[in-house]
C-alpha cells in the first residue's frame, strides 16, 4: 500500500525536535511521498532544505498563503517568480495560496489580487495549483470563473464544505479535493458532503501540523496520520483502505508527478 500526503508542512520549527522520527513513522505507515506547501518566504529555506535531505520523498510547492499577503505583497510574489524562473526548478506546484476572510478582511483587495497573480503562474509554467479557501466560497469560485477557459488544475485543500459546495468546485475541470483530518471529528458533515463525490476527485491530506485526525485529535498532526483519514474514507465510500489508497495516490501522482500534453 503506498499514499501520498498531499499537504504537510513539516518542515516548521514545531517538528525539530524529533523531524526524523516523524518522516521515519511516516514511512512505517505507508506514505510513500509528502508535498510541502510553502506559506512565505521566511520559511522557505527550512522547506527546501527538507526536500534536498529526503530526494524522492519530500516535494516543494511554492506560494503565498492568503494569511500571509500584506502591503508589501508585490514584492514578496517577485522574489516567489524569481524561483519559478531558475533553470530545473524544483517546484511541482503553485501553493499555498488562496483566499481567507476569516479573521481578517484588511487586506481582501490585495488577497484577491494576489490569488490572481499566483492562478496566472500555475497558467503560464503548467502546473497545479493548491488552495486555500475560508469564509470565500462565492469570491473563490467567481474568481476562479475568470479563467475558465484555461488549463488549470490541482487541489481545494481542507475541503470541509457543502455536498453542493463540492459539487460547485468540482465543476473546475482537473481539480480535487483534499481531505484531511475534519472527515474523523464525530460531529463532521464531511461524510454527507462527499455521499456522491467518486473517489478520482479525491486526495488525501494531513495540513500538519494542524487539524490531526482522530484518534489523535488535540495532538500536533503528522504525516503518518493520514492513514487514519483513509481508513475513514474507505468507511464513508464503503470500499477497501487499500483501493482508497490506491485512487488516491494515482490521482495525487497524475496531478503532480505525470507530464502534462
Amino acid at each position: 500500500m503506498n499514499i501520498i500526503d498531499t499537504h504537510s508542512h513539516i518542515y516548521l520549527e514545531e517538528f525539530d525536535e524529533d523531524r526524523a522520527d516523524v518522516l521515519a513513522r511516516a514511512k512505517q505507515n505507508h506514505v510513500g511521498k509528502i508535498i510541502l506547501p510553502a506559506i512565505e518566504l521566511q520559511s522557505l529555506d527550512r522547506l527546501m532544505n527538507m526536500c534536498r535531505q529526503n530526494p524522492g520523498y519530500c516535494f516543494p510547492l511554492l506560494g503565498l498563503h492568503p494569511e500571509e499577503v500584506k502591503e508589501d505583497y508585490h514584492e514578496i510574489l517577485s522574489r516567489m517568480k524569481a524561483l519559478l524562473n531558475v533553470k530545473d526548478s524544483p517546484f511541482i506546484g503553485i501553493g499555498e495560496v488562496g483566499l481567507d476572510f476569516y479573521w481578517d478582511q484588511t487586506y481582501r483587495k490585495e488577497q484577491i489580487e494576489a490569488f490572481e497573480t499566483q492562478i496566472e503562474w500555475a497558467i503560464q509554467y503548467g502546473l497545479p495549483l493548491v488552495i486555500h479557501t475560508r469564509s470565500a466560497h462565492q469570491e473563490l469560485v467567481s474568481t476562479l470563473y475568470k479563467y475558465k477557459g484555461e488549463k488549470l488544475r490541482g487541489i481545494f485543500h481542507c475541503f470541509c464544505g457543502t455536498a453542493e459546495e463540492a459539487k460547485e468546485l468540482l465543476s473546475f475541470d482537473g481539480f480535487l479535493l483534499g481531505i484531511g483530518g475534519v472527515l474523523t471529528f464525530k460531529k463532521s458533515t464531511l461524510p454527507q458532503a462527499l455521499a456522491d463525490v467518486p473517489l478520482s476527485r479525491l486526495v488525501v491530506e494531513t495540513d500538519s501540523p494542524y487539524l490531526a485526525p482522530v484518534p489523535h485529535r488535540g495532538k500536533r498532526n503528522e504525516s503518518s496520520f493520514v492513514y487514519d483519514t483513509v481508513v475513514k474514507l474507505a468507511d464513508v465510500k464503503n470500499v477497501s483502505i487499500e483501493e482508497v489508497a490506491r485512487v488516491t495516490t494515482e490521482n495525487a501522482e497524475k496531478l503532480f508527478f505525470t507530464p502534462q500534453i
